[in-house]
């Protein structure tokens, strides 16, 4: 069975991105590739992300018939 798994190798140092499976010994292929600089992956932080509610009166703004039911999906109900 094969498992990807992402990392950095830096400065002769490799430093995994995502949890390493639970193996006592095994074989592993390391690719190197690209050159490019690397981008830092931030972690993700709860309640960090935009809220609908957020974003009014600004760029954005909910209709007042969003909730209200689509015709077109009378024939499916």
């Amino acid at each position: 069975m094969y498992t990807a798994i992402k990392g950095v190798y830096e400065n002769g140092s490799l430093t995994f991105l995502e949890p390493v499976p639970n193996v006592e010994k095994s074989e592993v292929i390391v690719m190197f590739l690209n050159e490019d600089p690397i981008k830092q992956v931030r972690p993700r932080v709860p309640g960090s992300l935009k809220r609908i509610g957020m974003l009014e009166g600004k760029k954005y703004s909910i209709p007042d018939d969003f909730n209200e039911p689509l015709d077109d999906l009378n024939d499916y109900m």
